[in-house]
């Protein structure tokens, strides 16, 4: 097909852009203005064009368009409203937190777990919990009737489950989903599974015959991503393994369509090797002590890369995703070339435990310009208990202790940024990577630009002298509609640990949200977005770790460890649009890793549908939000995930949420 204009004569009336499909791909797309759909259908048939955009939503659905109120200090943004949604009674208090829509009634319900997996005691002990959303008005439990928990024996009682993912693995237009939990021996009773959606609030076991389910061998999932690595129609499965004893080789499981999955791990080139080569581990080619995976598109070429955040002060790994064409995909190892494996502060001299060592030990290797320690007493080995002169100089080592890392784009240029959360103690001085943006750099290689906190404005004030960041999971998300990314770091498990809320400026830096009016919460841990109750703004669920509680004041007291809604109170005063996509025509049923823009007067934003990421499952709501700011209508560009990467074009009004299936127009849902 050539770049050529067409005429389809008068008898047509002007509508909204489509978008085509190129054979050459070096060129982009032509964006060409319409008519109606019935006047297309036989061009569409012959030349592939996407779908017909569509400029208006109908009289029947007239625009909703508001005079925003900028949030301003003293203003409550969130407010704590966990007593109306019934969550302490329901005694959810895991850290471990999904949001999903997992019967199809539109309300985003929860996937709560504990950090330790057992099976569930219905009538006492609980480490998991399915709660339904009735319509915004509270949280219902329904663990135990959805049957997700089934043991494969047919035995009464619960199936151990921690880890959790979901999407729709069968295309069969219900959301499915695949539970982990960490088996450091093999051999019989739980494993992971795929719990496929009976379509009544109910789950039924996938087929035994399972890749994922490891029956027999070590299972140690410390993350799970859905991913179309292969753009192949059905969704697949990243897991992230951590084991600090001996690292654990993380795994891609390629999905079948059915509920099955089969292990591709080296055939794609995957593969890392034992810690056993000290060169290795510094390029990161070696395993990592994942506590986090994600999926998602840095260079913007369709196709998925593949991410492992490592904890215990080890190089991340960053895969970069190379096609060959007809679906087929290998994967480089960029971790290091990128930037994400660590970062180049280097310089271990102010790290109090080294100075220590080296005032013990001046002969030592690099120790003779070494100042002594200042806040920690040096008498004897014992004293430089977080430092091994042979091998925490290397890089490897001089990098962070990483718990998720979030695809966004931070700075609205159309390429996914990385936010890092990272647990740093006061006395490992600056050589460990704190929580920070890494900025793509916007280029096919993937390479990342870390500015630093000061620069970027997420900074934060230490009350402690010894003083700890246990920050471990985050989310991005528009808290105020503005059409500006916001951040949410949640720190955890030490005195002085709190959420952490900043909100994005017009000059693309961040400031801090006290805690009064924006999320006040103490070791924040574990998190899910979605707008709960309807009312067109991005709530805040969050949980509340009772790790160290003897250590100091970062404990709810009573052991009131519940998770929390915390509901948003401003967003709605604003604009907005919402976007719930289906794939259909070579693209998975949850059409994950489609990737949507939506453009207005202030600029352009970008996100993915995503299938899980981070710190033992994170997952947000699947219908994508966008604040519009002063704007009352967008143009949204939805790129889907198959082979062609279909591409559609709409203008939409604000003010309400639409359902997209692929090929279809926009309907709005409620």
């Amino acid at each position: 097909m050539t770049g050529a204009d067409f005429d389809f004569g008068a008898g047509c009336g002007t509508m909204g852009p489509i978008q085509t499909e190129w054979s050459d791909r070096s060129q982009p797309p032509r964006t060409m203005k319409s008519t109606s759909c019935a006047c297309l259908l036989s061009f569409l048939f012959l030349f592939g064009v996407a779908a017909c955009g569509s400029e208006s939503d109908g009289p029947e659905h007239p625009a909703q368009c508001n005079d925003p109120t900028a949030w301003s200090e003293g203003q409550t943004l969130f407010e704590d409203t966990s007593d109306e949604w019934g969550l302490p009674d329901l005694g959810a208090d895991g850290v471990r937190i999904t949001a999903v829509d997992f019967n199809g009634d539109n309300w985003a319900d929860l996937a709560v777990r504990h950090a330790a997996a057992s099976r569930n005691d219905y009538e006492g002990g609980r480490t998991f919990w399915l709660l339904k959303n009735n319509q915004g008005e509270s949280f219902e439990d329904v663990t135990q009737s959805s049957g997700i928990l089934q043991r494969r024996d047919g035995a009464d009682g619960s199936r151990k489950a921690e880890v959790v993912a979901w999407a729709d693995v069968n295309n069969d237009g219900r959301i499915d989903a695949y539970t982990g939990f960490n088996r450091p021996q093999g051999g019989g009773g739980d494993t992971a599974e795929i719990m496929l959606n009976d379509g009544d609030g109910t789950f039924s076991l996938a087929p035994a015959d399972n890749d994922l389910r490891r029956s027999g061998s070590v299972d140690m999932p410390a993350g799970a991503s859905f991913v179309d690595y292969n753009r192949d129609g059905n969704v697949d499965l990243w897991v992230a393994q951590y084991a600090s004893d001996a690292p654990l080789q993380d795994r891609l499981y390629r999905g079948e369509g059915d509920g099955t999955f089969t292990e591709v791990t080296s055939q794609v080139g995957l593969a890392t090797d034992p810690w056993q080569n000290l060169q290795e581990l510094n390029q990161a080619e070696a395993h990592t002590q994942a506590w986090s995976g994600a999926a998602c598109d840095l260079n913007d070429d369709g196709s998925p890369e593949l991410l492992s955040a490592s904890y215990g002060r080890a190089p991340n790994h960053l895969w970069r995703a190379d096609s060959a064409g007809e679906g087929s995909v290998t994967f480089s190892n960029i971790s290091v070339d990128s930037g994400y494996a660590y970062d180049d502060r280097m310089d271990w001299h102010d790290n109090a435990s080294a100075r220590c060592y080296c005032e013990l030990n001046p002969g030592a290797a690099e120790c003779g310009d070494v100042p002594p320690p200042e806040q920690i007493r040096c008498q004897s080995e014992d004293d430089a208990f977080r430092w091994n002169h042979m091998f925490d100089r290397e890089p490897f080592r001089l990098g962070g202790n990483s718990g998720t890392t979030v695809c966004a784009d931070i700075d609205a240029d159309g390429s996914m940024d990385l936010l890092t959360t990272e647990i740093v103690h006061w006395d490992v001085g600056s050589s460990s990577d704190p929580s920070e943006i890494l900025y793509n750099s916007d280029g096919d290689s993937i390479v990342f630009e870390r500015p630093g906190r000061q620069a970027t404005g997420l900074t934060r004030e230490h009350q402690l002298q010894a003083w700890n960041e246990g920050d471990i999971t985050a989310g991005v998300f528009d808290a105020d509609n503005d059409a500006r990314p916001d951040i949410y770091i949640g720190s955890t498990d030490y005195p002085g640990t709190r959420g952490h809320l900043w909100r994005q400026t017009p000059d693309g830096t961040y400031t801090k949200v006290p805690k009064g009016p924006g999320i006040d919460h103490t070791s924040s841990h574990g998190i899910g977005l979605a707008d709960f109750d309807h009312d067109g703004d991005v709530d805040v669920v969050v949980g509340h770790s009772d790790n160290r509680c003897g250590s100091g004041d970062h404990c709810y007291p009573d052991g009131d460890h519940h998770v929390r809604m915390f509901e948003n109170q401003l967003g709605q005063q604003g604009n907005w649009l919402q976007l719930q996509l289906s794939g259909s025509q070579g693209t998975n049923g949850s059409a994950i890793g489609a990737r949507v823009t939506v453009t207005t007067e202030r600029g352009t934003q970008t996100q993915d549908v995503g299938g899980g990421h981070g710190h033992y499952g994170i997952q947000h709501s699947q219908r994508l939000h966008f604040g519009l700011g002063e704007a009352c209508e967008a143009e949204v560009t939805v790129r889907w995930p198959n082979q062609e990467l279909t591409t559609e074009i709409f203008t939409l009004k604000g003010g309400r949420a639409y359902s997209l299936t692929q090929g279809g127009e926009p309907t709005p849902i409620d």
